[in-house]
């Protein structure tokens, strides 16, 4: 049986791929290495804990000692590497925890993998984000050829990470394969992240903290989508190349919040309007990028993919799960992201 590592397989987007490569390959032994820090949670992950494909290794991805010593233990066959510090706040606040673990734990990865992997027949898949390219006007996307223009540290450590991997395979003839991708939303996300933040606020009628005037573009990436395009990229993608994955759907922050206000009202069987008055405009973050807008054609046009659930459906899902799984919020939003979020809001 294959070994396959999923890093960071405990978080929001490495939950449902670890969740789909257990479901769709049972030939294939998926191991989730995850350190397990503050938005690392397997509770993500109880429908496949008990599967015989399935294990879990809590692990630190910056151990070098650690890694090699998984992977010397058994043949690595590929890697889907997600673990990355990931919130563009926490990495204006401490930018040394980002480069650890984005670039210098992905270097580690890729020795480890370049030792003892299974280069001849695996991959080392690394999953990237598209605030590598930095910020666009009112118009145009980024294309797999667009310069890398980082603003923040958290982008300039996966532009980094970015970089590393493509060296990895031009120096050492490594197969690797990037994806970068928009911003994702659905279940399982941590309430740092904009829209089950709001869900969590309207729910307990906080405020709604929200950045400058909140004229800032993003494109909305469901996050099944994004894990089928993951597991495809892995089996099917080339070696050395780039894949963006998008949602082709861009909503202003302050568009998406009324969005979301407007059916929070309806579910919670409030007065039309009512969620609206908890907006709360916050002072913009440091160097916030304008707009993010991602052209997928070439995954659609040599791969096949293609989104497949509407915004308006996945949205309505994504709040459904958060309504319906208020224990899990719960848990979640307690102890030390508290003290967080107190720390990066209660005086803006």
């Amino acid at each position: 049986m294959k070994n396959i590592i999923i890093t960071g397989g405990a978080g929001f987007i490495g939950s449902h791929v670890v969740r789909r490569m257990v479901a769709n390959h049972p030939d294939l032994h998926i191991i989730n290495v995850d350190a397990l820090t503050y938005a690392g949670n397997l509770e993500n992950l109880k429908d496949v804990e008990g599967k015989s494909n399935y294990e879990f290794v809590k692990l630190d991805i910056t151990d070098g000692a650690s890694v090699e010593a998984l992977f010397s233990s058994r043949k690595i066959h590929g890697v889907i590497h997600l673990a990355a510090e990931s919130h563009v706040d926490r990495s204006i606040t401490n930018p040394l925890d980002f480069v650890m673990t984005n670039v210098v734990g992905t270097v580690i990865l890729l020795n480890a993998y370049k030792a003892y992997g299974d280069t001849e027949n695996g991959r080392f898949y690394h999953v990237s984000t598209d605030e590598v390219y930095g910020t666009l006007g009112d118009e145009g996307k980024f294309t797999e050829t667009t310069p890398y223009d980082p603003n923040s540290p958290y982008s300039a450590s996966k532009a980094s990470s970015d970089h590393f991997v493509r060296a990895y395979h031009e120096t050492y003839k490594l197969p690797i394969v990037i994806s970068n991708c928009s911003n994702n939303y659905g279940s399982h996300q941590f309430p740092e992240k904009l829209i089950p933040l709001m869900i969590h606020n309207i729910t307990h009628n906080k405020p709604l903290p929200v950045y400058g005037k909140g004229e800032n573009i993003r494109d909305w990436l469901w996050v099944e989508d994004h894990a089928r395009a993951i597991e495809l990229i892995y089996f099917k993608g080339v070696n050395g190349e780039t894949y963006n994955i998008g949602g082709n759907n861009e909503w202003k922050n302050i568009d998406l919040v009324h969005k979301l206000c407007e059916i929070m009202d309806r579910k919670l069987g409030r007065e039309p309007g009512e969620s609206a008055q908890l907006i709360t405009y916050v002072t913009d973050r440091k160097g916030h990028d304008f707009r993010y807008a991602i052209d997928a054609s070439k995954l659609e046009n040599e791969l096949g993919w293609t989104p497949s659930v509407a915004f308006d459906q996945g949205f309505e899902k994504t709040i459904d799960w958060y309504l319906e799984n208020t224990e899990w919020l719960g848990r979640v939003t307690s102890g030390a992201y508290a003290d967080y979020y107190s720390a990066m809001y209660a005086n803006r």
